[in-house]
């Protein structure tokens, strides 16, 4: 079992995602924070969001309890406004939601080159109606959702881990904790400090492997 998964348990109390725990659990928080971050989110969106539960007290569950409360008090409209200026904006956002621009400051450079290698010998290849370069905050974490979840095959566990360290840990975490304390939208806001909150679990986890 992935020591995340016991770290989920015992730290956090079991949060609970549609009843699912272990490596399921896992995958769960990555494609729920990767949704929220690649569209804005629907009233459906929002309602599924303001229902999730969470034991409170420990990091990890009051970010869930977060989340939920900030879905429950917004709507479809003010969030569709948020993400337009928090991720696109006129000649760009807030924010640009990139790895190479995180790591690098620019586009298209080095590590987005360095992801499409790991992509073609993992056998990850990018969707036809996408556009976005494969660097995306949301396409990375679809990408370890689908490397736990054995989508591209087994692939092993510290395959998992170097994939994490050099294209989510290197500067997901950055990315989270400054979408976490922008004023733009509580929704986002609390997203960002559940993604956040969610890598510090998996790097722990990872660390002790």
């Amino acid at each position: 079992m992935h020591q995340a998964q016991s770290e989920v348990n015992s730290k956090s109390n079991a949060v609970t995602l549609n009843g699912v725990e272990e490596d399921a659990l896992r995958v769960q928080f990555y494609r729920l924070i990767a949704h929220y971050l690649s569209t804005p989110p629907s009233d459906q969106d929002l309602d599924l969001a303001a229902g999730l539960t969470a034991s409170a007290g420990t990091p990890l569950g009051d970010a869930v309890m977060g989340l939920s409360r900030a879905a429950s008090a917004t709507n479809a409209g003010r969030e569709a406004d948020a993400y337009q200026n928090l991720f696109i904006g006129l000649g760009r956002g807030i924010f640009v939601p990139y790895g190479s621009y995180y790591l690098t400051g620019f586009l298209h450079e080095k590590p987005l080159a360095r992801l499409r290698a790991d992509m073609t010998t993992l056998g990850i290849a990018r969707q036809d109606d996408v556009s976005e370069p494969e660097d995306h905050i949301a396409s990375v974490m679809e990408m370890m959702a689908g490397l736990i979840a054995g989508q591209f095959g087994v692939v092993p566990f510290d395959t998992q881990r170097r994939f994490f360290e050099a294209h989510v840990g290197s500067w997901a975490g950055h990315f989270l904790r400054d979408l976490s304390v922008d004023e733009t939208s509580p929704f986002y806001g609390a997203l960002g400090t559940l993604g956040l909150r969610f890598i510090e679990v998996e790097e722990r986890a990872f660390a002790m492997d």
